[in-house]
């Protein structure tokens, strides 16, 4: 007769086993191991009952609960406090409300070190053991915590703030050297390349750091170059997205070097991924390319004005695969820069602020031409956006059906307030004046001049 353990829910059912088949066990040896195993939870389930353990667990509840009403009583004036704050620097703002959304650990973690310190000083260290356990814990946990805030990135925030939780929690268990065999022991090979879950953790964790350190260099670098006031806005924004590739460059290749992993025997790999992302990804490089050549050549920068079909704006960003432009009804366009340099371009602030706008209008042939031109002059400069040097100027274009003609021309500095709204300035100020000088603006008349005399024989209504 033999006992065997079957089924996926642990059923028992008395079998016996063919040889080679699983592994049976004898009904004395299971009574035995029974025997032998109530022991040792008893004596686990007694050590953990024992008084001391109690208490302390009393004492993290106190502290828990003295935590939760102190945190409920604090944190509303120290959020006033911090509102009322002015002039504040918006990082440091974020950590004041990182920190005061961790009031309450904070506080647990303040009552329970000051328990564990006044049981070491009255008892034995061994009766504060599991006080300090978890107060080491939540430490780390808000440590981890408020340094992720630091990380703007969601995804490298999520790994490393959760990754640096499971090694501070492993290590103040007791339990690294554990878990990282387990990992290690969790391993392919193909060929001379071993990988391994640790190896893949340890380079995932690394390169997340790496990447984090990259983007707050970036971030202060780019801080650093939009201070000069010598370089241009194209010349900024290259070397800005030139120390962002380099960086990121330097931590990928770090971080795999660093734990072990061998990038030559990916040398015939990358070239076929590398030549088939050429052909499929052609568009892409072009783009990439292209962005480069407008930041060397500087014909398109941040902050111009211009034309591109029917579309008139402001350039917002120049990204390495688009420009986005910024038009006047709030739209934002993201234009390939293989368009920006192919096609064709009106960039109204290319090597001068200065912009020259054109309007066409006429007035009766009983007005005076000079009158005329000397009232649109002024017209154009009692409008706040015309500026004064180059004056605006007048001229006659030509003798029309119905109107003399003429051309009003006039300069604005600031084509990234618009073009419409200046025109129906101007056009108003034109029409204002007009008016009080008595100046007529015609609109188009047809005379019909009915002649007499008689009509030709054989017509009429009775021809015939």
């Amino acid at each position: 007769m033999s006992l065997c353990i079957a089924g996926r829910r642990g059923s028992l059912a008395r079998s016996a086993w063919p040889r080679g088949g699983r592994q049976a066990l004898d009904i004395d040896t299971l009574i035995d191991t029974i025997y032998a195993t109530v022991p040792r939870a008893q004596n686990a389930l007694s050590e953990f009952a024992q008084p001391w353990r109690l208490y302390q667990i009393a004492i993290l509840a106190l502290a828990f609960l003295i935590a939760h009403v102190a945190s409920r009583m604090i944190e509303p004036r120290l959020e006033a406090r911090i509102r009322a704050m002015e002039a504040v620097p918006r990082q440091r703002m974020r950590f004041f409300v990182t920190v005061l959304r961790r009031l309450r650990p904070i506080i647990f973690i303040v009552l329970a070190w000051i328990a564990v310190f006044a049981l070491r000083a009255t008892t034995w260290p061994s009766r504060s053991y599991l006080v300090a356990l978890v107060a080491s814990l939540v430490l780390a946990w808000v440590l981890v915590g408020i340094c992720g805030r630091l990380i703007r990135n969601r995804v490298l925030r999520a790994m490393i703030t959760w990754s640096a939780w499971a090694f501070a929690s492993l290590a103040i268990l007791g339990q690294l050297d554990t878990a990282a065999d387990m990992l290690d022991a969790a391993a392919i090979s193909i060929g001379d390349l071993r990988i391994s879950l640790l190896m893949v953790l340890k380079g995932a964790v690394t390169v997340a750091l790496l990447f984090a350190g990259a983007g707050l260099l970036s971030n202060a670098a780019e801080r650093r170059i939009r201070a000069v006031e010598d370089i241009t806005p194209a010349s900024k924004v290259l070397a800005d997205k030139a120390i962002r590739l380099f960086l990121y460059g330097v931590a990928l290749f770090i971080g795999l070097q660093s734990v072990g992993f061998d990038l030559t025997s990916l040398t015939v790999l990358s070239g076929a991924v590398g030549l088939g992302i050429g052909f499929g990804l052609q568009k892409v490089v072009s783009n990439l390319i292209s962005g480069v050549i407008l930041l060397l050549d500087k014909s398109i920068k941040p902050g111009d004005v211009i034309s591109l079909g029917d579309t008139f704006g402001w350039i917002s960003e120049l990204g390495a695969r688009y420009v986005a432009v910024v038009t006047r009804d709030g739209r934002e366009y993201l234009i390939p820069n293989e368009d920006l340099i192919t096609g064709q371009v009106v960039n109204w602030s290319h090597s001068s602020d200065l912009v020259r706008i054109d309007l066409k209008f006429g007035v009766a042939y009983s007005s005076d031409p000079h009158a005329v031109r000397r009232l649109a002059r002024e017209a154009a400069a009692t409008v706040r956006r015309v500026v004064g040097d180059p004056a605006p100027v007048c001229h006659i274009t030509g003798f029309g059906d119905s109107s003399v003609d003429f051309i009003l021309r006039f300069w604005i500095r600031d084509p990234i307030g618009g073009i419409t709204n200046v025109r129906g300035d101007v056009f108003l100020a034109l029409w204002d004046a007009f008016k009080a000088a008595g100046v007529e603006i015609p609109f188009p008349r047809r005379d019909v001049t009915i002649l007499g005399g008689d009509r030709p024989a054989g017509t009429g209504a009775g021809a015939g």
